[in-house]
């Protein structure tokens, strides 16, 4: 609605200083041409918004102008207990600030409310590695977030499969994926950010530099498109297997979440096997996860894929005298 549509206009220029009207579309998930027409609507309502012309323009309102907006609804309150969760607040070094946010936020709230509060706070717990495996060891993470949020350039060695390099970065934001966290930066040679993993930096050294960033950056933004990325070149390929009713049963359970989402069923059946199109990496990897299948599946392409389980499967089937427990069958 556009009433709320406003008011979240309203709260994101009190927040801050400036901002441009691509953002405020984003955040409302509008054109920017309804974020001019809303800007006019609140100018008219006497909210004193301003604008800034130039590259590095935007609006803003006049400064010490504050709206009288009260209270907390339930929802709001069980939003914010979610923010700043104990464990990756203590590795970033703002547990106990996060601590007394949590009291402040418990005082203002009505009394009504407070029990709700306290209730829904007990009830979620993060544990964010996988299972069977465990966070890794970073001692560098209070350091990184401080120079990110001031701006402040760094530099390190950073340990990568190709050998030690020394590093100097813009620090753009810190990720927390599957219990392990990363880095995303700016390199001083280059204009475009970079992923770098924290348990791999060493010497860590924060420089007297500030930097300032020509263009808006989206953590969000970079951190989404970056992950369909790294998922399209481990998965480059394209096979196409045939399963048996077993078969299809087992596919969601075999598969990685990246490619299920990327999985084609054709729901015509071939003597019993139903043709299967899904994301595949190279040959060696590709062919370990059709194995899992056993004899449920069937090879159609590509031909490296199906030569390779033909292989396998011959120097199976010297286990087998018969010749008839085969684990699985090519057409």
């Amino acid at each position: 609605m556009r009433a709320s549509r406003l008011l979240t206009i309203l709260m994101t220029l009190q927040s801050r200083d400036l901002v441009r009207a691509p953002e405020l579309a984003r955040a409302c998930q509008v054109s920017v041409r309804s974020i001019y027409r809303d800007i006019d609507s609140l100018s008219a309502l006497g909210i004193p918004v301003y604008s800034e012309q130039g590259v590095n323009g935007g609006y803003r309102l006049l400064d010490g102008y504050k709206t009288q907006l009260n209270g907390f609804s339930k929802q709001e309150v069980e939003t914010l207990l979610m923010l700043g969760l104990s464990g990756p607040a203590k590795a970033l070094g703002v547990a106990p600030a996060m601590s007394e946010a949590r009291l402040k936020l418990m005082a203002a709230i009505p009394a009504e409310l407070r029990s709700h509060a306290e209730r829904f706070q007990s009830c979620f717990l993060l544990d964010s590695p996988g299972w069977f495996t465990e966070s890794e060891t970073v001692s560098h993470l209070p350091e990184l977030f401080t120079a990110a949020w001031q701006k402040r350039q760094i530099e390190f060695d950073y340990q990568s499969w190709r050998g030690s390099s020394h590093r100097i970065v813009n620090p753009l934001g810190m990720v927390l994926k599957a219990g392990n966290w990363y880095l995303v930066a700016q390199p001083q040679d280059r204009h475009q950010a970079r992923t770098y993993r924290v348990a791999r930096i060493q010497n860590l050294n924060r420089l007297n530099q500030n930097f300032e960033l020509q263009t808006p950056f989206d953590l969000s933004d970079y951190w989404q498109a970056s992950t369909r990325q790294m998922e399209a070149e481990l998965y480059p390929n394209t096979a196409e297997i045939k399963l048996t009713a077993k078969g299809l049963r087992m596919l969601p359970g075999l598969s990685p979440p990246y490619v299920r989402q990327h999985t084609h069923i054709t729901q015509t059946e071939d003597f019993g096997w139903t043709t299967v199109t899904l994301p595949s990496g190279n040959t060696e990897q590709a062919l370990i996860e059709m194995l899992r299948f056993g004899p449920e599946v069937q090879v159609v392409r590509p031909e490296a894929l199906r030569q390779a389980m033909r292989n396998v499967i011959e120097v199976m089937r010297g286990y087998y005298a018969d010749g008839n427990d085969e684990p699985t069958s090519i057409r």
